[in-house]
């Protein structure tokens, strides 16, 4: 079979672009052909005799992301439509080309952010506010067309299904749920090494880890919250930095001290086994990586309804709050688990268990079985998935 795969990024270190090499890489072992349609490519995929890779780059000299990706879109369903003899099932994410997809996996959904009442964007609040507001607007028109014009969607989280679902315009033709992986391995068998990211070995640690140019991951709210926390508790942050409020708002806050900026971090495993605890009260979230990925560590984690990756803890594992916004509940979930060594270590141990469940292997098996089912192999049904418990059909086929 050869599937072509369309998207910015196939790497390891990126959200949606880790999900995409997962992909890409079971399809490799399954003896498919790959063609990647991006403009970055892990190298060890690039040395597979059986990948393809066509680049596209929009040049720098567009001014914002909003056009570069018009022009990605464009180009790349140039070559697609030229190529289409070179491919039986085109896999894409969210709108990201003009062409139409077979499958479609929905990371996010700009409608549903637009929808939410946290969101903070207006035309009338600057000019990066109003950029914002045009970006997510254009994007959840863009999206939505998108999401209608594609075979199968799947989306990464019954919240994401549900978003899409209800967003109005003409019917779904199919909207599955396959949820995002981790690895469960690499995360659950490092090592803590708190001297390695100069961490204080005597303090409970949080550990955030997100975007810290954006208010949408909400760090402001747990800066806030930690500020009614008491002194032994710190915070290490992961994410970069450069143009980044929080290190003046901590500042502020008189917290300074007890927040520990790192930067960027390649070692994220080393890291979330170092730390007690995880804290992620995104104001919107489709299905959070980090998440996952610090229930693979063992991490209890405290986070809020709005987070996607929210709907899978149990209170077993981890709190999930109503309001990200209320610092105050954010700060009495976290002095729980302080004070409770305990109970935090059996959710720790209930997080690795959860984790288990949400493989790459299991993933990526759901996407093939999909892949197959589509281009018609003999046999080839969502049901004979050995992982298909972890995907649900969420919308009926349309005649």
């Amino acid at each position: 079979m050869r599937v072509a795969i369309v998207t910015h990024v196939v790497r390891h270190n990126d959200g949606q672009g880790r999900v995409n090499h997962e992909i890409a890489r079971a399809a490799l072992d399954e003896g498919f052909e790959v063609t990647l349609v991006a403009s970055h490519v892990a190298p060890e995929l690039l040395a597979h005799p059986k990948v393809k890779w066509v680049r596209v780059q929009p040049s720098r000299l567009w001014p914002t992301n909003l056009l570069r990706q018009q022009v990605f879109a464009l180009r790349s369903a140039l070559w697609l439509k030229s190529h289409r003899s070179e491919y039986d099932v085109l896999h894409v994410n969210g709108f990201i080309t003009w062409a139409q997809a077979d499958v479609n996996t929905a990371h996010f959904v700009h409608g549903g952010w637009a929808r939410s009442k946290y969101y903070p964007f207006g035309l009338t609040r600057g000019v990066w506010s109003a950029y914002q507001f045009v970006y997510t607007r254009a994007n959840a028109v863009l999206e939505r067309w998108a999401y209608r014009r594609s075979r199968v969607i799947a989306a990464v989280s019954r919240k994401v299904a549900d978003e899409i679902r209800t967003s109005g315009g003409d019917p779904l033709e199919r909207l599955d749920v396959i949820y995002n992986g981790v690895d469960t391995r690499g995360f659950s068998g490092a090592s803590a090494d708190r001297a390695k990211f100069e961490l204080p070995a005597d303090k409970f640690l949080l550990l955030f880890v997100g975007d810290l140019r954006t208010p949408r991951k909400n760090l402001g709210t747990v800066l806030h919250a930690l500020k009614q926390l008491p002194e032994h508790v710190h915070l290490a942050v992961a994410g970069y930095l450069p143009g980044s409020p929080y290190p003046e708002m901590a500042r502020e806050l008189g917290i300074a001290s007890r927040v520990h900026f790192l930067g960027l971090v390649r070692e994220m495993p080393v890291l979330m086994r170092s730390v007690d605890s995880y804290v992620f009260p995104s104001r919107y979230e489709a299905m959070s990586l980090s998440l996952l990925e610090a229930m693979a560590s063992g991490l209890p984690v405290v986070t809020a309804r709005t987070a996607g990756g929210a709907e899978i803890i149990t209170p077993d594992c981890g709190i999930v709050l109503e309001d990200p916004d209320d610092a105050t509940a954010l700060a009495g979930a976290i002095q729980q688990l302080a004070d409770d060594t305990p109970r935090r270590v059996a959710m720790g141990a209930a997080a690795v268990e959860l984790a288990g469940n949400f493989g790459w292997a299991r993933m990526a098996a759901q996407y093939i079985a999909l892949y197959r089912q589509l281009a018609g192999e003999a046999g080839a049904t969502a049901s004979s998935d050995p992982c298909a418990e972890h995907a649900e059909r969420v919308a009926p086929k349309v005649a």
